[in-house]
C-alpha cells in the first residue's frame, strides 16, 4: 500500500466510525436502539438489505467461486425474485401488523415457548458463523494487501465495527451500510472494467465456449452443485432471510410504514442480482487476465485470495485504496447488522423474557450495548478458528445450512396451516433435526448423505413442514 492508498484507507474508515456515532442520541431508548422508532424511508432500509447481502461474502468468495469454477453461484441471487414475493405478500405484513421487535415472538404465540427458544438458538449460532466468515474474510484479504499478521487484523475489524454499532444502534446500522453499499459498488465496477480493458483478445469467447460463464449443470442431480441444487438452495435461504432472519424483521419494523416496509424488500433483492453478476465476472475475468500471464500468480494462491492480489499488485495507487475501502465497508455492512439483530434477540427472547421482565428502558439500553460487544469478541473469535480453510464459501453455506436448523420450515407450519398443534410442530422439529445431524455428520459414522451439501438446510426444512402437516392431518378425523 502507497501512502495515498493508506490515507484513502484511513480517512474512509475514520468517516464511517464517525457517522455512526453521530447516531448516539436516537439509540438512547431500547425501540431506538432496535427499530429506529420506526421512522426510515424504504430506499434507506432496502440498501441497508442489499448491503447486508454484499458482505466480504460476496466481494471475496464470489470472484473466488468464479475464478476456480464458473457462474454456478449466480443461481443463488436468480432465486432471490422468487423469495421477495413471498416476503412482500406474507413475511412483511405479517410483521408489521404486530409491535414485535422478535422475530421469534410469533413463533411463541403460534406453537409455545419452546418453539421460541428453538429458533432463537440457532439464529444466533448462525449469526455467530457468519460474523466469523466475514471477518476472516476481509482479514485474508487486508493480509495480503498490508502485510499485517491476519489475527491482528481480524481483531482490529472487529473492534472498529463494534465500535459503532454498539453506539449509533439499528439506525446507525442501516445508514452506514447504505453508504457503504454504494462505495462497494462503486468499487466493483472500477475493478471490472480495468479488468475487462486488459483482457487478451478474444479471451471471453474462449472463456464462454470452454464454459467459464456456465451456470452448472441442469441434470436433476442432487449429489452435485448443479443448477437446480443451488437454485432450490437459495430459494430456501433466501425465504430463510426475509421471513426469519431477525436483522431483516428489524429492517421491517424500522421503515415508517408497511408500503416502505414492502419496498425495502424490493430494493435489497433486485439490486443485488445484478452487482452479483459483476463480481463473478470479476472472477472470471480474473482467470482470463492471469492465464494470459504465465508465471505472475505465485504458487499455492486460493481462490478467494487471487482477487486480493490483483488489487494490490495491479492496480494503481489510490485505486487500491478505493478497493480496500470498498472491501472494509463489506465487512462492516454485514456484521454491524448480524451484532445488532442478536443484541435484540437476546435482550427481548432471554433478558425481558427471564433475567428481568420489568427492567427500565436504561437497563435494556446497557445490556443491548453490553451484548453487541460481547457478541463481537465472539464472531471475533470465530474468524480466528477460521483460518486456514480452502472456499469460505462453501464453508458459509454449508454451516449456515447446518446452523439453521429448518427454523424456516417451524415457520412455515404456522404460517401455512392453522390446524398443526404445539406437540404435532414439535415431533416435525425434532425430526428435522435428526435429518440435519444424518445429512451432516452421518458420513463419519457409516451413514453417507445422498446429498450435496447445499441441500441439507432444504431437506430439513421439508422434514420439518412435511411431518408436522401429515401429523396435523388427523385433526381432520
Amino acid at each position: 500500500m502507497t501512502f495515498l492508498d493508506t490515507v484513502v484507507l484511513a480517512v474512509y474508515v475514520l468517516g464511517v466510525t464517525l457517522f455512526g456515532l453521530c447516531f448516539y442520541n436516537r439509540a438512547s431508548t431500547p425501540d431506538g436502539f432496535m427499530a429506529a422508532d420506526r421512522r426510515l424511508p424504504g430506499w434507506v432500509v432496502g440498501m441497508s438489505i442489499f448491503g447486508t447481502y454484499l458482505s466480504s461474502i460476496s466481494f471475496l468468495a464470489l470472484p473466488g467461486k468464479a475464478y476456480t469454477s464458473n457462474f454456478n453461484a449466480f443461481a443463488f441471487s436468480l432465486s432471490l425474485p422468487v423469495a421477495a414475493w413471498v416476503a412482500v405478500k406474507w413475511f412483511v405484513p405479517l410483521y408489521r401488523a404486530t409491535t414485535d421487535i422478535s422475530a421469534y415472538a410469533y413463533l411463541e404465540r403460534r406453537f409455545g415457548l419452546w418453539a421460541r427458544l428453538y429458533a432463537m438458538t440457532f439464529y444466533l449460532l448462525t449469526q455467530l458463523a457468519r460474523t466469523g466468515t466475514i471477518l476472516f474474510l476481509v482479514a485474508l484479504a487486508l493480509e495480503r494487501l498490508t502485510g499485517w499478521d491476519i489475527e491482528t487484523i481480524i481483531v482490529l475489524a472487529g473492534i472498529v465495527i463494534v465500535l459503532y454499532t454498539v453506539v449509533g444502534g439499528i439506525e446507525a446500522v442501516i445508514w452506514t451500510d447504505a453508504m457503504q453499499s454504494a462505495v462497494l459498488t462503486i468499487g466493483a465496477v472500477v475493478c471490472a472494467v480495468i479488468l475487462f480493458m486488459n483482457a487478451p483478445d478474444g479471451a471471453y469467447r474462449i472463456a464462454w465456449d470452454t464454459g467459464k460463464f456456465s451456470l452448472g449443470s441442469f441434470n436433476p442431480d442432487f449429489t452435485e452443485s448443479t443448477f437446480w441444487v443451488v437454485f432450490i438452495f437459495g430459494i430456501v435461504i433466501n425465504l430463510q432471510n426475509f421471513g426469519i432472519d431477525q436483522s431483516y424483521v428489524q429492517r421491517y419494523q424500522a421503515a415508517r410504514s408497511l408500503k416502505e416496509a414492502q419496498k425495502s424488500v424490493w430494493i435489497g433483492a433486485l439490486t443485488y442480482i445484478p452487482v452479483s453478476a459483476l463480481f463473478l465476472f470479476i472472477g472470471s475475468s480474473l482467470f482470463l487476465f492471469y492465464a494470459g500471464r504465465p508465471g505472475v500468480l505465485p504458487d499455492g494462491l486460493a481462490g478467494d485470495q487471487v482477487f486480493p492480489h490483483f488489487i494490490v499488485t495491479e492496480l494503481p495507487s489510490g485505486v487500491t485504496g478505493l478497493l480496500i475501502a470498498a472491501l472494509f465497508s463489506a465487512a462492516m455492512s454485514s456484521v454491524d447488522s448480524s451484532l445488532n439483530s442478536s443484541a435484540t434477540v437476546l435482550m427481548t427472547d432471554v433478558y425481558s423474557r427471564f433475567v428481568r421482565p420489568g427492567s427500565s428502558d436504561d437497563m435494556k439500553v446497557r445490556f443491548l450495548r453490553v451484548v453487541t460487544v460481547v457478541f463481537g469478541a465472539a464472531g471475533t473469535g470465530m474468524a480466528i478458528l477460521m483460518i486456514s480453510i480452502k472456499s469460505a464459501l462453501d464453508v458459509w453455506w454449508s454451516v449456515s445450512g447446518a446452523f439453521s436448523g429448518g427454523m424456516l420450515g417451524l415457520f412455515l407450519l404456522g404460517v401455512v396451516s392453522r390446524r398443526v398443534e404445539s406437540s404435532q410442530a414439535l415431533i416435525g422439529v425434532i425430526s428435522g433435526v435428526l435429518v440435519i445431524i444424518w445429512a451432516t455428520y452421518g458420513a463419519s459414522i457409516g451413514l453417507p448423505n445422498p446429498f450435496h451439501t447445499f441441500m441439507t438446510t432444504v431437506v430439513g426444512t421439508l422434514t420439518i413442514f412435511l411431518v408436522g402437516f401429515a401429523l396435523s392431518m388427523r385433526n381432520l378425523k
